[in-house]
């Protein structure tokens, strides 16, 4: 914009300089002709009472005195074929003069010729002649041009300069206004403009902070909603603790500690909803303790379900766990055969990547949620964690299910009767480090979730 403006004033003074310099520079030309012109004349009309009354030999004196000193070469013609002063030959115009005594000036391609015929001598008609030639008639007129082009140039560089001054006031309020949409739009809602420039953009200003301080408005209440809806959690939580702290048996321990686990993630949601945490460019954490920890927890649950869970990591090339147990057993949660479902094998690299412990463990808890919400009971399904080309890692959750259904991929909308957030969640985890989630069908027709994990952006300091 700050260039278009200043080309447009570049082109709008160039066509004013050119309507005022064209006819100028013209009028200086005929200026310098005219007065060329005049000063020829009036040479030669000095010497018309000379001709007129001097006798032959004061004359010649006179002309050739007037002629070494004027500009113009002077001539006389007698009546008697006799030349006086400058030697010229007997033109056309010479001849027309002495034939019918009159004066005139006549065009010359190579300058102006001047002749005044003088009348009352004895002998007849003399006729005097001054030419002006063509470098006389345009004398001083190419350093009054140079000049001229000067002034013109400097008068458009002035402004030029003016001009750049100007849309630099204009667009400097246009590009703080821009960066500021900028700044919100990766949500620095601290960000606010600062009105400056024309009234029309001062009121855009105005608007854009007005639009900030709302979204921060919509925001601090939308976050104290979540944790007024997360708070409400407590009351069944409260009452489940005390129904499992009835119940006696190695049940009553391991419901315990799942109330206890559900507790703390509702009082994190709480935290986190009404204190928003900025991304951390530098979050890091190690994806086989994580991931391994989230598999042992829904493993008890898959036990109950009749599920067979794989578990395989591989870390830095070492494989570092081999598939868990298998569970079988009929639909209705009866487990029979060989429990554990966990991993288990020699804690061998590590895999770091970048998002933070507790984004990975919900990436893993929606998408084994999913598998136990959208599959029936015992179907099989597998975890697999292996090293990323380029760094971090791949996970990968598959099962013998059904397979996805398109409602699952739209956030927020779920035929299943769940929430629709599920996969959402791990996309955004995915995406934060860098990397990206593919939604598949295994071989044997199953739904197969692939989240690409990116590395740490800072060397890894695993905690």
């Amino acid at each position: 914009m700050r260039r278009r403006l200043t080309l447009l004033v570049a082109a709008t003074m160039c066509l004013a300089l050119l309507a005022f310099v064209v006819p100028l520079a013209l009028l200086l030309r005929t200026v310098a002709q005219d007065r060329a012109t005049t000063t020829a004349g009036a040479d030669a009309q000095s010497l018309v009472p000379l001709v007129g009354t001097a006798d032959p030999v004061s004359l010649r004196t006179s002309v050739e005195h007037m002629a070494a000193d004027s500009r113009a070469p002077l001539t006389v013609f007698l009546a008697d074929g006799s030349v006086l002063g400058t030697r010229a030959p007997r033109t056309s115009a010479v001849r027309l003069a002495a034939l019918a005594g009159v004066s005139r000036t006549v065009e010359r391609p190579d300058g102006r010729e001047i002749v005044v015929a003088v009348l009352g001598r004895p002998d007849g008609t003399a006729v005097i002649r001054a030419f002006v030639p063509a470098a006389e008639l345009t004398r001083g007129v190419a350093r009054a041009w140079l000049v001229l082009a000067g002034l013109g140039v400097a008068l458009l560089l002035l402004g030029l300069l003016v001009a750049d001054r100007l849309s630099r006031a204009l667009v400097s309020p246009i590009t703080e206004l821009s960066t500021v949409s900028y700044r919100l739009a990766r949500a620095d809602l601290t960000a606010r403009a600062r009105p400056d420039g024309p009234p029309e953009l001062r009121e855009v200003a105005g608007a854009l902070n007005h639009l900030a301080d709302r979204i921060q408005e919509l925001l601090r209440e939308e976050r104290e909603q979540v944790a007024d809806l997360s708070h409400r959690l407590r009351a069944p939580l409260t009452s489940l603790r005390l129904e499992a702290e009835s119940l006696a048996g190695p049940d009553a321990a391991r419901i315990g500690a799942r109330v206890d686990a559900m507790e703390r993630a509702v009082t994190g949601l709480i935290s986190q909803a009404r204190h928003r945490r900025e991304p951390d460019a530098h979050a890091v954490c190690e994806a086989t303790s994580a991931v391994r920890e989230r598999v042992a927890f829904w493993t008890v649950l898959a036990e109950d379900t009749g599920r067979a869970v794989t578990l395989d990591i591989t870390a830095d090339g070492t494989a570092s766990g081999t598939a868990g147990g298998t569970a079988s057993g009929t639909a209705g949660g009866t487990a029979s055969g060989t429990a554990g479902g966990t991993a288990d094998g020699t804690a061998g690299g590590t895999l770091p990547v970048g998002v933070p412990s507790d984004e990975l463990a919900a990436a893993v808890d929606a998408l084994l949620g999913n598998v136990f919400a959208h599959t029936p009971d015992g179907t099989a399904f597998s975890v697999t964690l292996a090293p990323r080309a380029g760094g971090g890692a791949v996970l990968t959750v598959a099962d013998d299910g059904p397979g996805l259904s398109t409602d699952l991929v739209q956030r927020g909308a779920s035929l299943g009767g769940s929430t629709g957030l599920g996969l959402d969640i791990a996309r955004r985890v995915a995406r934060s480090s860098g990397g990206r989630m593919d939604l598949s069908t295994g071989p044997d027709g199953g739904a197969r979730v692939t989240l690409e994990l990116g590395p740490p952006a800072s060397p890894t300091v695993l905690p």
